[in-house]
């Protein structure tokens, strides 16, 4: 092997002229050392890279199931009039928050209110047939029947009572001529005297009886009068009831509270029980229905704890809780719907939104977390990176991340609890480079 220099302007040039043949083998083998030698001493020579470390820590945050899902209200109500008219006012527009029980709109009550008039004086009529009906009988408003109470009853009964004692006296009268006429002591027209007389007291009793029968008759029919007067009065009552729901009717009032989304109906438009007035949304609390994987399904059961994160509000995590687990598999998706209920009382979350849901289970897993500047993107490969200081050499570590909590990341795999991860000058480190520590956080 020989060498030539050439010296010119300054420059210098060096070619090396190899004329040895490699020999196959043991010449290769003892190249390839040679070469080994150079790195180790070309490494040698270089400066090592001043970094920055921390300590990764580990500890345990509660696991999720992840899913996507949307938003919806918990009850959407197409309000409508429960009466056919005209509508006289609105008081809502789109977008306005009202009460429960607060008006909405109102219909022309005109004619309903004339309806009331009309059934509330039928009403005072049929209780005046009742009073006098009542009257006829000599009874007190709301007094009960008794027909020995009735005037023309008492005069029967007492009638009645006299011929029983008249009867019972021309009985006596007569059995004792009678047997008087048998021992001879008085004559036989006497004894007929008394007889006729007794014939006649019985006669007399028969028809007090009679009169008495037909009093009572008279009393109790003239209280079936009373009855169906009343029985009058309370269908006059029930007209009068409907005659004053229907004016109620005619205010149309929020079923719960809520938003108005929707508000078709304008004054002066005739409407009917078919016809929407306004269409309410109650968004507190307001429902989220989830996406979950048919194998996750197993693990959700109603009450497990949900937060959800959504575009208008990315600092924000909401929470609330899973309600119901549809117990069909979407056959297309093979996923399962997941409903829960979710606190919304500045109205924040609005239908339709688009949300980033977890579903907390109550097993926690270990995670390990590394500051934000510990980690490097891989442009090309689209990986995450982290340098491991052992000793003073730097070996990569490809990891998966997980959620970032402030200045610090999780990984998930790739870094192990206390190890020790370089936080500066990463783009100018690579596997196996020198490194020196220049400050241990």
């Amino acid at each position: 092997m020989a060498s030539f220099f050439f010296r010119r302007g300054g420059f210098v040039a060096t070619t090396w002229f190899v004329v040895a043949a490699l020999v196959l083998g043991g010449g290769s083998a003892c190249n390839r050392s040679n070469m080994s030698a150079d790195a180790r001493a070309e490494r040698a020579e270089l400066a090592p890279i001043a970094v920055a470390t921390a300590v990764a820590t580990a500890r345990e945050v509660p696991s999720y199931i992840q899913a996507t899902g949307s938003l919806i209200a918990d009850e959407t109500s197409d309000v409508a009039p429960q009466t056919s008219g005209q509508i006289a006012a609105t008081y809502v527009n789109v977008g306005d928050f009202v009460r429960q029980g607060a008006v909405i709109a109102r219909l022309d009550d005109r004619d309903a209110k004339l309806r009331v008039e009309q059934a509330r004086a039928n009403l005072q009529q049929a209780l005046a047939a009742v009073r006098q009906a009542e009257a006829r009988l000599g009874l007190r408003p709301g007094g009960g029947f008794n027909a020995d109470a009735i005037p023309e009853v008492r005069a029967a009964r007492a009638n009645y009572e006299q011929a029983l004692a008249e009867l019972k006296l021309a009985e006596a009268n007569e059995r004792r001529y009678r047997e008087l006429v048998e021992t001879g002591d008085v004559a036989r027209n006497v004894y007929d005297q008394y007889r006729t007389q007794l014939e006649t007291a019985r006669a007399r009793a028969n028809n007090a009886r009679e009169q008495l029968e037909a009093a009572i008759n008279a009393a109790r029919q003239n209280n079936e009068a009373i009855r169906t007067a009343q029985a009058a009065a309370e269908a006059a009552r029930a007209q009068l009831a409907l005659a004053q729901k229907a004016l109620a009717d005619t205010v149309i009032r929020a079923p719960y509270s809520g938003y108005v989304s929707n508000r078709p109906a304008a004054v002066g438009e005739y409407v009917t029980p078919a016809s929407v007035i306004v269409t309410l949304l109650r968004t507190n609390p307001i429902k989220l229905q989830a996406q979950v994987p048919e194998s996750a399904t197993p693990l959700i059961h109603p009450g497990m704890s949900v937060s959800l994160e959504v575009d208008a509000f990315p600092e924000r995590r909401f929470t609330g809780r899973v309600i119901a687990i549809n117990p069909a598999i979407d056959p297309a998706s093979r996923s399962a719907t997941v409903e829960a209920e979710i606190e919304n009382g500045d109205n924040a979350l609005r239908s339709g939104m688009f949300a980033l849901v977890r579903i907390l289970r109550g097993q926690a897993q270990r995670i390990v977390l590394v500051p934000r500047a510990a980690v490097l993107r891989d442009q090309s490969t689209q990986s995450y990176r982290v340098f491991v200081i052992q000793g003073d050499t730097a070996h990569l570590r490809v990891v998966q991340l997980g959620e970032e909590e402030g200045d610090m990341v999780q990984i998930l795999s790739g870094v192990n609890d206390g190890e020790t991860v370089a936080t500066s000058n990463l783009q100018q480190l690579y596997e196996g480079a020198r490194v020196k520590l220049e400050l241990e956080r």
